[in-house]
Parts: C-alpha cells; sequence; structure tokens
C-alpha cells in the first residue's frame, strides 16, 4: 500500500496531512524540487502563511486564507469529501490545492485532511485561452449585432423617408396625369401639367440611382474611369449645371480658382462631376434665398512625380449642420432631423455616395459646419497631370502693361491679378465699380493708362456694363474690356457690345482663358460660321426597326417614339421570337434589331450571340443596339462583349437615341 501511494503521489507537487481539530500537519511529500519546501512546517496556520507569502502570488493570498482555514472546512468536507481551487504560483504558473477527506471523529465531521497540491499549468493556461476566445468571440457577436441592428434601424429609417420622398413625386406624377386627361382640350394647362409630371419624374429618377449607385458601391462594383480631362471644362459644365438653380433662389455664386497651372488632369469626369455636384446640389438646397454659395479650386504642390494635389472648397451661407451630425453625415441612409430639413426632398444617401466615391480615388474629404451660419466642406484629390502645365511666359505685347481688375469678390481679383502678373503686366484691382471709374480717370492723367480691363458682369454698386460704358468714354475704343460672369452672358450680349465690351470670359478664369483672350488681338485668325446642326429627320425615312421588348408599355411607348421619326416598327415580346422573325425574313429586310436586356425565354444579350452566329453573313452582321434600364459601365461592357453596336440607357432620350442610330446606321 506505500509503494501504491507512492506511486500516486508522484503526480503531485505536494502532500500534508492536516489534523483539523488540533491543526497540526504532517508533510508526507515535500515539494522541494518544484519550488514548493514545506520541511518543517507543523502548523496548519504556518503552512497557510508559507503557502500566501513565499509561494504563491500576492492577489491569491486572502483567497488561500479564506480556503484553507474556513471555520467551515470540517463540515463542508464531511458533505463533499473533496474540495478543489486554482492559484498562480510564482514558480511554475497554476497549481491546484485539493483537500481530500481522511477521518471523520465522533460527531460525523471530518477530522483530518490531505492537502495536495497539483500542477495544472498547462490545463489552466488552455483553459484561459479557451475563456478568452470565447469572450472575444462573445465581443464580436456583440459588436456585429449591434452593427446589424444600427443597419437595420438605419435601413428602417431610410425606407420610411424613402416612402415618403417616393410618394411625393409618384403623386405628383399621377395626380397631374389626371388632371391632364380632365383637362384634355386646355392645351395650356396640359402643357402645364406635363412639364410638372416631366420634374416629379426626373427627381424619381434621381433617387432611384442614389438607391442603385450606393448599392454598387457597397458591392464593388463601382469602377473608376480615368481619362484625360480639361479642369475649365468640367468647372464651366458645373457653372452651367447649377446655374438655373442658383438664379431661382436668387443666391450669390462666387467661383474661382487658385494657382491653377495644370489644367490637363487624368480623372473619372462622371465621379469628380458627381462629388462636386452633390455638394454643390446641397448648398443651394440648404441656402436660404438671397444666400451665397461659393466654389474654390486650389492646386497646391504634390510629393508624387507627375501628380498635383487639387483642392475643391465648397462653401455656403445655408442653415448649417449640428456638430452631432456632423459625426454621421457620410453614413448610408443618414438624414437630419429638422423641420426646415425635413421640407427638402433627398435620398440621404449622395453624401455617402460622395464620400465612397472620394475614398476610390483616394482622396480626402472634410467638412466644418456651424448651425445658423452655413457650412463648408473640403475635398483633396491628388490627380495624374496630363500634358505639361499652362504656359506662364510673358506675352511680348503686353509687357509692363497697367491693367484693372474690377470684381465685387476679393479672392477673383487676387486671382486675376497673379495670372496678369505672370503674363508680364501690371494688376491693379478693386471692388467697387465706381472706383474703377476713378482709377482709371486718375491712370490717364497720370500718363499711366490701363491697357486692358477686367470688370464684372454684377457688382453691388454699379451694374459691368455702365461700368464699361463709362470707362469707354475715358479711354476711346481701343483698349481691350472684357466682361466676367459667372453667368450666361447671351441675353446681355448685344447691349455689352454696344456699350464697348471686347470679350467675355466665364467664371471661374483659368490662365489659359486668360492668355487666349489677351493675346486675340495679336494673333491672326481665321473666322468661321458656326451653325448648330439640326437631326434631319427624313433620313429616317422608311428605316425599319425590329424592336425585342418584354414590356407592353414600353412596346406602346417605342411605338409612337419611332414611328414619328420615320422608321417602320416591327416588335417581339422576346429574343427567341426577334431570332425567328430575323430568320423568316430576307437578308438586309430589317436595318437595325433594338433590344431590352432582361427578357424571358431568350434574353439580350443570348439574342446577340445568337444572330452573330448566323449562316447568313448579312443577318449576322445587322446592326444591334441594346435599349436597357441597366445603364452603368460594367453594362456597357457586357453589350460590347455580346457584340452589340451600341448602348441606350431608359429612360429614353429621344435626341440621344437618334444621334446614336444616325451613327451605327452611317445615315
Amino acid at each position: 500500500m506505500t509503494e501504491s501511494i507512492k506511486a500516486l503521489s508522484r503526480i503531485f507537487v505536494s502532500i500534508v496531512k492536516i489534523d483539523l481539530g488540533k491543526g497540526d500537519c504532517i508533510v508526507i511529500k515535500n515539494g522541494e524540487d518544484k519550488g514548493m519546501d514545506l520541511n518543517g512546517i507543523t502548523r496548519l496556520e504556518e503552512l497557510c502563511r508559507v503557502l500566501s507569502q513565499r509561494l504563491f502570488a500576492a492577489e491569491d493570498a486572502e483567497r488561500l486564507a479564506a480556503f484553507l482555514l474556513s471555520s467551515s472546512l470540517s463540515e463542508r468536507l464531511s458533505q463533499q469529501f473533496h474540495l478543489r481551487d486554482d492559484f498562480r504560483f510564482k514558480e511554475s504558473g497554476w497549481v491546484r490545492v485539493s483537500l481530500i477527506l481522511d477521518e471523520t471523529g465522533s460527531d460525523g465531521l471530518a477530522s483530518s485532511c490531505l492537502l495536495s497540491v497539483f500542477d495544472v499549468d498547462r490545463e489552466k493556461q488552455e483553459e484561459i485561452k479557451k475563456q478568452k476566445a470565447v469572450e472575444r468571440n462573445n465581443l464580436l457577436l456583440k459588436e456585429a449585432l449591434a452593427v446589424a441592428n444600427h443597419a437595420n434601424q438605419a435601413k428602417t429609417t431610410f425606407l420610411n423617408s424613402m416612402s415618403h420622398d417616393i410618394r411625393t413625386p409618384m403623386n405628383a406624377i399621377i395626380g397631374f396625369t389626371s388632371l391632364a386627361a380632365t383637362h384634355i382640350d386646355n392645351k395650356k394647362a396640359v402643357a402645364d401639367y406635363l412639364q410638372k409630371i416631366t420634374v416629379s419624374s426626373n427627381h424619381l429618377l434621381s433617387l432611384i440611382n442614389d438607391v442603385l449607385d450606393m448599392s454598387r458601391i457597397e458591392s464593388g462594383r463601382t469602377k473608376l474611369e480615368e481619362k484625360e480631362v480639361r479642369l475649365p471644362d468640367v468647372l464651366h459644365d458645373l457653372r452651367s449645371i447649377v446655374h438655373s438653380s442658383v438664379q431661382g433662389k436668387q443666391l450669390d455664386f462666387f467661383i474661382d480658382t487658385q494657382d491653377v497651372l495644370h489644367e490637363n488632369v487624368m480623372v473619372d469626369k462622371l465621379r469628380l462631376n458627381q462629388v462636386l455636384l452633390n455638394i454643390l446640389g446641397n448648398a443651394i438646397k440648404f441656402t436660404p434665398a438671397r444666400g451665397t454659395v461659393s466654389l474654390r479650386v486650389i492646386e497646391n504642390p504634390c510629393p508624387r512625380q507627375g501628380y498635383a494635389e487639387y483642392e475643391f472648397r465648397i462653401k455656403d451661407t445655408g442653415i448649417g449642420m449640428s456638430l452631432e451630425y456632423q459625426q454621421h453625415i457620410f453614413e448610408p441612409f443618414s438624414r437630419e432631423e429638422s423641420s426646415v430639413v425635413n421640407g427638402v426632398q433627398g435620398s440621404g444617401l449622395g453624401m455617402a455616395i460622395t464620400k465612397n466615391i472620394v475614398d476610390m480615388m483616394n482622396g480626402a474629404i472634410a467638412v466644418h459646419s456651424e448651425e445658423g451660419k452655413g457650412t463648408e466642406f473640403t475635398v483633396i484629390l491628388d490627380l495624374e497631370l496630363a500634358g505639361e502645365a499652362v504656359s506662364q511666359e510673358v506675352i511680348p505685347e503686353l509687357n509692363n502693361m497697367h491693367a484693372l481688375v474690377a470684381d465685387d469678390d476679393f479672392n477673383t481679383c487676387s486671382s486675376v491679378s497673379k495670372m496678369l502678373t505672370t503674363i508680364g503686366m501690371r494688376p491693379e484691382w478693386t471692388t467697387s465699380g465706381k472706383e474703377a471709374i476713378l482709377r482709371t480717370r486718375y491712370a490717364k492723367e497720370s500718363g499711366d493708362e490701363f491697357r486692358a480691363f477686367i470688370i464684372d458682369w454684377l457688382m453691388p454698386d454699379m451694374n459691368g456694363i455702365e461700368v464699361v460704358r463709362r470707362i469707354r468714354s475715358e479711354i476711346g475704343e481701343d483698349t481691350p474690356i472684357i466682361i466676367l460672369t459667372a453667368y450666361d452672358w447671351s441675353g446681355i450680349e448685344e447691349e455689352a457690345r454696344e456699350a464697348g465690351v471686347t470679350g467675355f470670359c466665364s467664371k471661374p478664369l483659368f490662365l489659359s482663358e486668360l492668355r487666349e483672350v489677351l493675346s486675340r488681338p495679336f494673333v491672326k485668325r481665321e473666322v468661321k460660321e458656326v451653325e448648330k446642326e439640326v437631326m434631319d429627320m427624313s433620313v429616317f425615312q422608311g428605316k425599319r426597326i425590329l424592336l425585342a421588348e418584354d414590356n407592353e408599355l414600353n412596346r406602346e411607348l417605342a411605338e409612337a417614339i419611332f414611328t414619328e421619326a420615320g422608321f417602320l416598327l416591327e416588335m417581339a415580346e422576346n429574343g427567341k421570337l426577334a431570332l425567328e422573325m430575323l430568320q423568316a425574313r430576307e437578308a438586309g429586310y430589317y436595318d437595325l434589331i433594338i433590344s431590352d436586356i432582361q427578357m424571358p425565354v431568350m434574353d439580350g444579350y443570348e439574342l446577340s450571340r445568337q444572330v452573330r452566329r448566323l449562316e447568313d453573313g448579312k443577318k449576322a452582321g445587322i446592326p444591334i443596339l441594346a435599349l436597357t434600364a441597366n445603364a452603368f459601365e460594367e453594362d456597357r461592357q457586357q453589350v460590347m462583349e455580346a457584340q452589340m453596336n451600341g448602348h441606350l440607357a431608359k429612360p429614353i432620350d429621344m435626341e440621344e437615341v437618334l444621334k446614336t442610330i444616325k451613327e451605327v446606321l452611317s445615315i
């Protein structure tokens, strides 16, 4: 039995017999080889002290004392026979202290027990590792649940607001359609109703496009198509797009540039426009009438060779945003709750889309806003340069000549003055029309006349044309006077020419444009009249189209549009029927196939592939156009892969459709 006990004791670090009544101890096995030397210990209190102070970790001392010196220890051992707890051992990690019932007294309570110390470090470490893994997984699950709940809540909120936003234009479309039917004989009223239906339809389409755009971005299907783009074209197009909205709210709109020397860059023009229009559109929407909206483009040096940093600042004097909402403005489906904002239509996706596009371009976007005072967005993009910087050489004929800039915007005056200095002139500037006239008079009297004038069309103290008229009376007819404006000048051009204006420049003014307009008197050019091309509809007479479209209403609409343009139209409800109709007719009977993409039985892609495989070469080569609601870049790519000749997006833009058909048919 002694040998058996010795065999069992090999797995224990130490074994001590304890008399629970007297508190005496007998060390049966000393754990000296494991760093637990208990030799000489004869009392339970001393055993507890040595274990607590010398052998076990300090933070476990109180727990060990409670375990060994408990007044109820005899009673608990009598009931459970085996008590145990784990403690941190200073030398070798974790150990397990067990108390095992040895003898029972006449009162039925434990009179003695065996204390054993067992090395459980490996087991405990695994247990701790598993516990941490469980806790980490639980934390991740909680975070995932919180994210999911937040997303669900956001989508619920979004759907609630979208339900209202979609119903608003839908109600207008249905209501005005009903009114148009009721007043069908009143052409003026019907025309008004149709115009309102068009506005509501376009708004509904923009809401749908936002939702689809966000979905595509989140799924990673949106790709950038970088091409060479002229920044002046981007900015002038942008100005034209927002012009009517700015005028409609009687806003002051300032748009200018600073230090932009590289005007040609590689960028996805569509996406850049989308970013700037989203921000500008919000600035215009949330700025009260007679407020101010400005856009400034700054070129900064970039450490990357062949790149420049472009900073787009869009600022308004609108209603602003709360600090709390600014933390969430770029989140999908977020809209600030206020009586003002709730009265403005929108999907709540514009800023999320904008942020995602900027991220795709490896750029940065920031917002600073104060309630009641306005908002400023800053977008920073590093764009690859395409071509050389704009020439900064002095124009010899204008070298050291005096020039005057008159504009009520300080930034414009500063920017244009820098450009004039670059080309060799000596600029002065003023923000007052009256002061411009006085400076002109003083310069003439002092013998240092201005040789060029750049004058803003709209200034607060005096109309730009009136300023020109008065300056002309002082300087004669030879000096160039250029009107600078952020608006369409066609309505004032005749009056301006009569007042003495020699040229017009659109804001923002770029260095290349300023060089061109000031060099014009010194360069001989052939002037050719450019007439606006008017589509000759007679070229479509008798051309036969085979239309594959499964939607009855779309077929009815297409029939009205194409027959009115002079086409002969035959229709099929799916790709299979269209293929059979093509095969049943002689080659050349149909001039063109226009096919929807998503159709039952056979879709548009498969129809095109089947047509291209026909044995009759003339039939196989018939032009095929896709007419589909799938209007994204990869959809166009799929159209090309299916060997179609072009892509037309729904809703139908008739001018674009006819232009494409004319190109495809070479007529």
